[in-house]
């Protein structure tokens, strides 16, 4: 299906991995070019431009830091004149039970998806208001529906990147400018599954416990992402605005029960 995006550009944060380098990818197999914003950029970013035969532009920054975020998305309105849609994928997960939480690893997480995300919306619409034309996809997670056990400080930032999204979607909408979210769930890719469920699902106790939490019977992995996500941005949707797609093969359905309640004592001791 030709989604109408090729000569497009799309700035994706956290786009040369995982969950945003198949967003990126999706984007310019339909002919979009790419502005990719990551902390730690590949060496290899251009590569999927050359594959596609797209612009591609690599931004190194950190967007915890303001400074760096209006840097960043002024190098991508430089680099191809405008920003036609915007990913929000950057994130950051750590793992904390509630007793054992720190301000540093509270900060660092809220920081990054939460006010990270805040500032670069806030770049890119001020942009695209000009335009009067754009398109948003932030993407949160199936953890605003399922408490996990050790994650309150990103729960609490992708439940806020939801209500956050919304209020952007309201006040863009006279602008013609639409914004969405998507949440994915258990998708295994190397940004964090090496280490919390091991190399593959067999090499960790975890694994076959969590496939049975899946009705589908399999982990996601980003290219179920990316082509969601470029659909939802491209003009095959023009009348979505405020809208949250699950991605998670059913998980959110079943009740959650990973760990028992000597594993929660312990790990609050």
């Amino acid at each position: 299906m030709d989604l109408g995006l090729k000569g497009k550009t799309a700035l994706i944060t956290g786009g040369s991995r995982g969950i945003g380098k198949a967003i990126a990818t999706a984007f310019a197999r339909e002919g979009a070019n790419l502005a990719i914003i990551d902390i730690d950029p590949e060496p290899n970013d251009s590569a999927v431009g050359e594959e596609y035969g797209v612009g591609v532009v690599s931004v190194k920054a950190d967007l915890s830091v303001e400074a760096e975020v209006k840097r960043s998305v002024k190098e991508a309105v430089g680099a191809f004149g405008a920003i036609d849609i915007f990913v929000n994928v950057a994130g950051v997960i750590g793992y904390e039970p509630v007793t054992k939480i720190t301000l540093g690893e509270w900060g660092r997480i809220l920081d990054t998806n939460l006010t990270g995300a805040m500032m670069c919306c806030r770049e890119v619409c001020r942009h695209m208001v000009g335009n009067k034309t754009g398109a948003i996809v932030v993407v949160t997670s199936t953890i605003q529906y399922m408490p996990a056990y050790r994650e309150a400080a990103y729960r609490v930032s992708k439940t806020g990147l939801q209500v956050f999204a919304e209020t952007v979607a309201l006040e863009m909408a006279p602008y013609g400018i639409r914004v969405n979210t998507v949440s994915p769930g258990i998708i295994y890719s190397e940004h964090w599954s090496k280490d919390t469920l091991g190399p593959t699902l067999n090499d960790s106790v975890l694994g076959p416990r969590l496939l049975e939490s899946i009705p589908l019977g399999r982990t996601g992995t980003p290219d179920d992402i990316g082509d969601t996500v470029a659909f939802i941005a491209s003009g095959k949707c023009p009348y979505m605005t405020g809208a949250n797609v699950v991605i998670d093969g059913g998980f959110r359905l079943r009740p959650l029960v990973l760990i028992s309640n000597d594993e929660i004592r312990e790990m609050n001791l």
